[in-house]
């Protein structure tokens, strides 16, 4: 049985290594595409245009305060907001159980840098970043945002925002809190995107619309 193992491996190597030698490419090659299709959305906070939204993808807390780089990505939105860019805010994160919750930490965090209440707007059930944009459209109404996040994120959020018919743009928030692991780790997920993207996923929780023209204050509890 080893022999005739390894006689196969010898028949079928270069049928074996290109196919191996294939799928690598693949692999790297479709998150590139992803990249480079969304390259010119992604801009300077100083030059980002005119939008409803700044939108605060979510993160790990810790200890109940947002970890690095969550308040990275909140820092941008403060700029965003300060700036007279954006109006509103729109935190999202899981907040699936009482015990999890990524949304209140970074809401504490805006009131803190004096953002008003009422443009403050809370998404509990952003379990994903498919599921947060297609809320930010469907439950929020929302039409145009800037998305804040990291660099290694960014184009899979900006691609899944503009697949879903929203006018997006990105904001790479600064620091070093990345990691090639960050990089690594976008590989499946970008399959992921577009598998929810093609096949028009539903979230799991939709619920009644939230205009985010209204009083942010309701999305809070």
């Amino acid at each position: 049985m080893h022999n005739g193992g390894m006689q196969f491996i010898r028949k079928h190597f270069y049928a074996l290594l290109i196919t191996t030698l294939a799928f690598v490419v693949v692999i790297l090659v479709v998150p590139l595409l992803m990249r480079l299709s969304v390259e010119r959305f992604i801009v300077p906070a100083v030059s980002a245009p005119q939008s409803q939204v700044a939108l605060v993808l979510g993160a790990s807390v810790v200890h109940g305060e947002p970890s690095p780089l969550l308040a990275e990505r909140a820092d941008v939105a403060i700029a965003l907001y300060r700036a007279g860019t954006v109006q509103k805010i729109l935190v999202t994160g899981d907040n699936g159980a009482l015990s999890h919750d990524e949304v209140t930490p970074v809401r504490k965090y805006l009131l803190a840098a004096g953002i008003p209440p009422a443009d403050i707007f809370l998404d509990h059930a952003g379990f994903d970043t498919y599921s947060s944009l297609y809320r930010a459209h469907a439950v929020f109404g929302v039409q145009s945002l800037i998305i804040a996040t990291q660099d290694f994120h960014v184009s899979r959020a900006l691609w899944i925002a503009r697949a879903l018919g929203l006018t997006a743009y990105g904001v790479v928030a600064p620091g070093a809190t990345t990691s090639s692991s960050d990089y690594i780790r976008e590989i499946p997920a970008t399959f992921k995107a577009i598998w929810d993207v093609v096949t028009r996923r539903t979230p799991k929780y939709l619920g009644p619309a939230i205009p985010i023209t209204g009083d942010g204050e309701s999305t809070w509890y």
